[in-house]
């Protein structure tokens, strides 16, 4: 009988060996030959599984993002308002070395998205949803009380998300100014002052 090849499993190992490769030495390192290489595969082997590399690195950057969502999704599991809000701030920022790696996968794949329609466009949906969650955590900590500050939910999300994203650019280029304690600080001063009615400049 022939050997029956679950095709889908391929898929996600020839993905899982990009992910390394380029969280490891960049977007450059993960060339066709490489992956196929390091999957164990004749390099025009590939082509039964992508139709081309930039096919395979939009799988990269799915893998990232549905990694974000499903670390997010486990820190706030059972929690709401500023709580969820909290974890979700310190869930999407480079805590640990693993999350650094990660970020250091997302800055390449940022890159590559600038020239490539499909992986835009899929960044912006991931954004726009991790923006409409923030925003409701906002509106539920606003309805229970916990959250007093007068800047609008815009501006506040605004924040989370400019400061993340800036976070994970130095978590590559400049490591050193993104310690562990002082995003937490960070986190920590943002939390207590939205429950502070004062406007904000």
């Amino acid at each position: 009988m022939p050997k029956h090849i679950d095709h889908e499993q391929r898929r996600r190992d020839i993905i899982d060996v990009a992910w390394g490769l380029i969280r490891t030495g960049g977007l450059e390192a993960a060339t066709l030959r490489q992956i196929a290489a390091q999957a164990g595969f004749a390099n025009g082997a590939l082509k039964h599984y992508f139709s081309g590399r930039d096919d395979i690195i939009e799988g990269a950057f799915q893998r990232a993002l549905e990694a974000i969502g499903d670390h997010v999704s486990q820190a706030v599991r059972g929690q709401g308002g500023v709580e969820a809000l909290g974890a979700m701030m310190r869930q999407t920022l480079p805590l640990d070395d693993d999350a650094a790696a990660a970020a250091r996968v997302l800055l390449a794949l940022w890159d590559h998205a600038v020239a490539n329609d499909s992986l835009r466009a899929s960044y912006r949906r991931h954004l726009d949803a991790w923006r409409e969650r923030l925003a409701q955590l906002i509106r539920q900590g606003r309805q229970e009380g916990a959250i007093r500050s007068e800047a609008a939910d815009d501006q506040l999300v605004d924040e989370i998300v400019l400061v993340n994203i800036g976070a994970t650019v130095l978590a590559v280029s400049a490591p050193d100014l993104v310690a562990p304690d002082a995003l937490n600080r960070l986190v920590d001063a943002f939390l207590a002052r939205l429950s502070t009615p004062a406007i904000e400049r």
